[in-house]
């Protein structure tokens, strides 16, 4: 039984992931796989207190042993480094690749065992003696917000790193007018990912050249910008190879810290080093921990259920360090009611720090605990009345017909019909046949459910909310680029300026160009040049890849088609308005048809002495 007829003649076709070709042969090439002559490796020592002053680190027994090149502290990394950049305007919270003085969180680095081999390291760096003054500590997000708290870093004379209350429409109306209210608390457990592949940083520096070789499992916004700051040295300094495959990330595969440390110990020692995280080390040291969110929620709504105003206050423990995590709190402001129909919202958006792990942009970078919070409401306006949890939400729900929808926070939805997006989602499951078998489940005693979501996620990177939160942050959306080329062969080659953890971005690009242009997508290579080499990205964060490096290149082959045409039209003695383009060949759509070499135009079939290229930048 054939499908819906489609526009399309390669989109959403059942096509091959191009990827999969490698990696189900075992020829992906990860971080661990770059082979570089003289390359030493790095292991960590870590502090075991959840806060502790640093006395004194004797290194003796550890450089000691044969095949152990140097071990580095944190004061003298922090003497030749700038701090990592920060999210927030909080310049004494300093966050460094290892603590100085003081250690902040159980698992944080303070110092670094540079050997000819991992196992060998690992061996030195139990040799390292640390002595620590153990000191207070705070754990919870709300003691760590509490007056009185032990503060994690002294100089800032405070655990609170943001404190921001916003206001859409008339709340204290809205509420004052209900005929219902709730409160009612939630919690976001904090998470770590699990990536098949933990972090793997390997760092290169040539002296004589003055550049910095990075081969790294990243997803990071501006790596090679954020490397270069740190290491003092100018942008056109630092190549980032991103030909390097991913082996998972969830959003955490930031790796700043790790690229900063073994960067300045590669230049520091004049050969190559690699940190490749054990299992260990990237649960408790890597900074991989999603969010950790406690929501006090007040709604107001009338008998049937309909709510119009909401107050939130959502907490995040950010850990010992903010780097980009309090920006969490920032992204669901585009989206603070999801798909519903809420007059007017109270936002209060708390980020305190605390003597645990530091978190990062784990799974949707925030807006995942902000949709529980707000089902967690629905559910309670349910509960309160009686009513049927599916029958509040359709309530509830933005309609069809009032798309564009304006919600309080400014946000515009472009078009949505959620109502039916339920009626599929009930039908496919055969809701009925659920319910009956989950009261069957409880009647003998056991604990059964069905949950229901209703959720929007932001996507495509618009990051207005660093604004929000940061005025001195200018950044306002991620852009995206994509360059075609062609040879003179007619082969045509698609580049690409990130890396990937497993999105696919071969194949989306592969198949965007081949559908505009005509020809088959695994005639179209897509590589993907160093950092110096490369036009701008953004990295695939915020679900943004197929809207921005798909539109990028989408954009770029019409554009390329365009210059194609124009071409063909030339070597036709045509006018471009008498062109026919189809499956790359160009036509002369008057011309009798008696031979395809007295009419016709092959673009990517015959040798020629033609090199094109075009590119976009969204």
């Amino acid at each position: 039984m054939s499908g819906p007829a489609t526009p399309f003649r390669f989109v959403s076709s059942d096509r091959r992931v191009r990827e999969d070709r490698r990696f189900v042969v075992g020829k992906g090439r990860f971080a661990a796989d770059i082979a570089m002559a003289g390359t030493r490796h790095v292991a960590l020592v870590s502090c075991p207190y959840p806060a502790a002053r640093i006395v004194a680190i004797d290194k003796a027994a550890a450089l000691a042993l044969p095949g152990v090149h140097y071990v580095l502290d944190g004061r003298e990394l922090t003497a030749a480094t700038s701090p990592l950049l920060a999210g927030l305007d909080i310049p004494n919270v300093p966050r460094r690749p290892l603590a100085v003085d003081v250690a902040r969180y159980a698992g944080e680095w303070v110092a670094a065992v540079v050997a000819d081999t991992r196992a060998l390291a690992e061996d030195a760096a139990e040799l390292v003696n640390v002595d620590y003054e153990p000191l207070p500590f705070v754990l919870d997000g709300e003691e760590a917000y509490a007056a009185g708290s032990p503060r994690v870093h002294e100089a800032h004379g405070t655990n609170v790193l943001l404190d921001r209350t916003f206001v859409w429409g008339e709340v204290e109306k809205d509420f004052a007018e209900s005929r219902h209210r709730l409160a009612f608390k939630v919690k976001w457990g904090r998470s770590a990912t699990v990536p098949i592949e933990t972090f793997g940083v390997l760092a290169s520096w040539d002296p004589w050249r003055e550049i910095l070789d990075v081969f790294a499992s990243i997803q990071m916004p501006r790596f090679p910008d954020q490397v270069a700051l740190a290491l003092k040295l100018p942008g056109s300094a630092v190549r980032v190879h991103n030909d390097v495959d991913v082996g998972g990330s969830y959003g955490v595969k930031r790796g700043i810290k790790h690229a900063v440390l073994v960067a300045f110990l590669s230049r520091r020692l004049g050969f190559p080093v690699r940190l490749m995280e054990d299992r260990l080390e990237n649960m408790r040291g890597g900074d991989a921990h999603g969010p950790e969110r406690n929501f006090d929620i007040e709604v107001a709504f009338d008998d049937a259920g309909v709510i119009r105003a909401m107050k939130m206050r959502a907490l995040d423990n950010v850990g010992a360090y903010a780097g980009r995590s309090p920006f969490q709190l920032g992204k669901p402001i585009s989206a603070i009611v999801g798909p519903y129909r809420i007059k007017s919202v109270q936002y209060r958006a708390i980020a305190v720090t605390s003597n645990k792990t530091t978190q990062e942009a784990v799974r949707a970078f925030g807006q995942s605990p902000t949709n529980y919070a707000i089902e967690r409401t629905l559910e309670e306006v349910a509960w309160h009345r009686g009513l049927d949890r599916l029958e509040v939400r359709r309530r509830n729900l933005i309609k069809a017909d009032q798309f564009p929808y304006l919600i309080p926070s400014g946000t515009s939805y472009d078009s949505g019909d959620y109502d039916a997006v339920i009626d599929k989602v009930l039908a496919q499951a055969d809701y009925a046949t659920l319910e009956a078998e989950r009261d069957r489940l409880r009647g003998q005693g056991l604990l059964a459910g069905i949950g229901i979501a209703a959720c929007l996620e932001p996507s495509g990177a618009n990051s207005t909310f660093e604004l929000l939160l940061n005025p001195k942050n200018e950044t306002t959306t991620y852009t995206e680029s994509c360059r075609i080329t062609v040879d003179v062969s007619g082969a045509v080659t698609a580049n690409i300026h990130t890396v990937s953890a497993g999105q696919g971005h071969e194949t989306l690009v592969g198949t965007v160009v081949g559908e505009v242009l005509g020809i088959d997508p695994d005639r179209i290579r897509v590589v993907r040049p160093d950092s110096l080499s490369a036009m701008p990205s953004q990295s695939p964060v915020g679900s943004r890849m197929a809207i921005m490096l798909g539109g990028a290149a989408f954009h770029a082959a019409q554009k390329l088609k365009a210059r194609l045409v124009a071409i063909g039209a030339h070597d036709l003695g045509i006018p471009e308005e008498r062109t026919a383009y189809e499956n790359g060949n160009v036509s002369d759509r008057a011309a009798p048809q008696l031979t395809a070499h007295s009419t016709t135009y092959a673009v990517f079939n015959l040798p020629r002495d033609l090199s094109l290229g075009d590119e976009i930048l969204l």
